[in-house]
């Protein structure tokens, strides 16, 4: 059974049966289903031999260029964050909706796939064309990636809690001491809850801890013998930001003593240097991003329009390769683009199967090869897992927004 999530692509031999079949089933399908002409040139046929090596090849090429198609249609879903009013407009073939491009009397592009080259060298060709769309794509993604992990991280070490987050421009050049010989200031992010327990312990952690130097500033007298209250740096919902200074010939053990105790000593070295430097980092990372998102846009809306032309092309050599395989010379066939409604899928697919009934004594033959396919060491293996119909049909699984 056809899925009912895409547009049916079908082959028909071209005679005497088939001029009025556009007409015909136009009449009997339900309201609302899309059909249209599909333009499948005459190709060179070449031997039997390349024939069925293409049938056991082009499946596998199909597998690769529909995987090529979704990788752009779901980068440029990240790219818009999942807006599928902006990804609508740029999910676009030719400037044309998929559906449109498939549905609108498409044609063979023979300026640039001209029909005087072999099967085989036109699928050559599809396959570079994808292949070198689907590097380049993966080579920009990459790239784009790595700048934007760059930048999140950044970002993050701004927006986290005081226990991980950067302290460039909340610790200031008065918060600690700098330049002494003998001592040195730690910064400590305390759990609000333990804020209590912090200020009763953080002098007695070790010795040569400076007395009131995290709950107040000695060097700020009011009168003899009174100092002013110091604030905490900082303070989240998480946790408050305290500076203590120590001897800095105890600094490992004040490190262990405040682990015990649930207390985070975050490393920390001032400079006006690394001040602006992160600040300039994150500048140019966000700049960055905004030029390579700019472009991989750009790169993904018209690898999308490029691909999906590529896909199709080859889903009509599939269609020749197995028309010609099932009904065998003149090699002349018509074409059918079907885009069902999701709800009547089992009778748009009862009346084609019905209308182009007259079409089983040819299809006969290869039905039987199918039958007995395993006897010749899986060269029909892929065309056994097919499911066969009266008349060729191949599936353009639609583009979900």
């Amino acid at each position: 059974m056809p899925s009912d999530q895409s547009t049916w692509l079908i082959a028909v031999p071209q005679d005497g049966d088939s001029e009025s079949l556009l007409p015909e089933i136009t009449n009997k399908l339900p309201q609302h289903t899309r059909l249209a002409e599909l333009g499948i040139p005459s190709f060179k046929t070449g031997t039997l031999d390349s024939l069925i090596a293409l049938s056991e090849e082009l499946p596998k090429q199909d597998a690769f260029f529909t995987a090529t198609v979704a990788k752009i249609v779901d980068t440029l879903r990240n790219l818009l964050n999942n807006d599928p009013t902006k990804l609508v407009q740029h999910v676009l073939v030719n400037e044309l909706s998929a559906d449109d491009y498939v549905l609108g009397g498409w044609k063979w592009n023979d300026s640039r796939y001209g029909v005087q080259r072999s099967l085989r060298e036109m699928v050559d060709v599809l396959n570079k064309e994808m292949a070198s769309i689907d590097n380049v794509m993966k080579a920009k993604l990459n790239n784009y990636n790595l700048v934007k992990g760059s930048l999140v991280q950044m970002q993050r070490k701004k927006t986290g809690n005081l226990s991980v987050r950067s302290l460039v421009g909340l610790v200031s050049k008065d918060d600690i001491i700098q330049d002494s010989e003998y001592l040195e200031t730690c910064l400590v992010a305390v759990p609000k809850i333990l804020v209590k327990e912090w200020n009763l312990k953080y002098e007695r952690l070790t010795n040569m801890v400076v007395p009131r130097s995290s709950s107040y500033v000695p060097s700020t007298p009011l009168r003899k013998g009174l100092y002013t209250p110091k604030r905490p740096i900082a303070s989240d919902s998480e946790y408050t930001l305290f500076g203590v200074v120590i001897f800095k010939r105890v600094h490992d053990e004040f490190i262990q003593k405040c682990r015990e105790n649930k207390f985070i000593v975050r490393d920390f070295i001032y400079s006006e240097e690394q001040i602006a430097k992160e600040g300039e980092d994150l500048d140019v990372a966000d700049t960055t991003e905004k030029e390579l998102w700019t472009e991989l846009l750009r790169l993904s809306r018209t690898y999308f329009s490029e691909s999906f032309q590529i896909f199709l092309h080859l889903k009509i050599l599939r269609l020749f390769v197995e028309s010609v395989l099932r009904y065998g010379l003149p090699a002349n066939y018509v074409g059918l683009a079907i885009r069902p409604e999701s709800k009547y899928t089992k009778k748009t697919l009862s009346v084609l199967t019905n209308h182009l009934s007259y079409l089983r004594p040819r299809s006969s033959s290869r039905a039987q090869t199918h039958s007995t396919a395993d006897e010749f060491a899986g060269e029909y293996q892929s065309l056994m897992e097919q499911e066969f119909f009266d008349f060729v049909l191949y599936e353009v699984p639609w583009i979900v927004l």
